[in-house]
């Protein structure tokens, strides 16, 4: 993993089959977080609370929109990372970022990838996390557990990516930045 993001990555944005061109986009950032337990990688994702507006209840990466004083996504995936689950920046080597993910809520997400080591002393902001769950990495690089799933808005079809995992439901731009990342990983074994 670390070889293939030291090699660089040139690739377009991802753009959600609902996505707007022309619609002013929102800029956030978020880790995606290698977990590197003994028994093996995990990828650390948070269930956010219900009452929230944008996304409330769904399945997440720590991350969020972009601030002034943030120097860069990466400052801005750490920050939001410590500020929503605790996770210090000191414990996260970056690797570097996927393309970015536009969404057709309006936001241009840059998926910034680390690695994280345990042992994880998590404080988690109850306003906006209602637990965090870490499922195998390697289940969600399966390409057997990716389903592409679709839904009706307003007369409209929009389709997704999801990976149900152990009761929860792992689908829209956090199942398609996986997505990206495995597709990502697999150019690296020349597949």
């Amino acid at each position: 993993m670390r070889r293939r993001f030291r090699e660089g990555l040139v690739a377009p944005p991802v753009c959600e089959s609902s996505f707007g061109e022309g619609k002013e986009m929102i800029p956030a950032a978020v880790l995606v977080p290698v977990i590197m337990r003994e028994t093996g990688p995990t990828m650390l994702l948070t269930q956010r609370t219900a009452h929230l507006r944008d996304h409330g209840g769904q399945v997440s990466f720590p991350g969020g929109r972009c601030e002034l004083g943030d120097a860069s996504p990466e400052a801005t995936a750490l920050r939001e990372a410590e500020e929503e689950v605790g996770l210090v920046s000191s414990q996260v080597e970056i690797l570097g970022r996927l393309p970015e993910y536009r969404t057709g809520t309006g936001f241009v997400i840059t998926p910034v990838v680390g690695l994280v080591t345990p042992p994880l002393n998590l404080k988690l902001d109850d306003f906006e996390v209602a637990e965090v769950f870490e499922p195998p990495l390697e289940f969600l690089l399966d390409t057997a557990n990716h389903q592409r799933q679709s839904l009706e808005v307003r007369g409209t079809r929009h389709e997704y990516w999801a990976m149900p995992w152990q009761g929860y439901f792992i689908w829209g731009a956090t199942a398609g930045m996986l997505v990206t990342l495995q597709r990502f990983l697999l150019v690296e074994a020349g597949t």
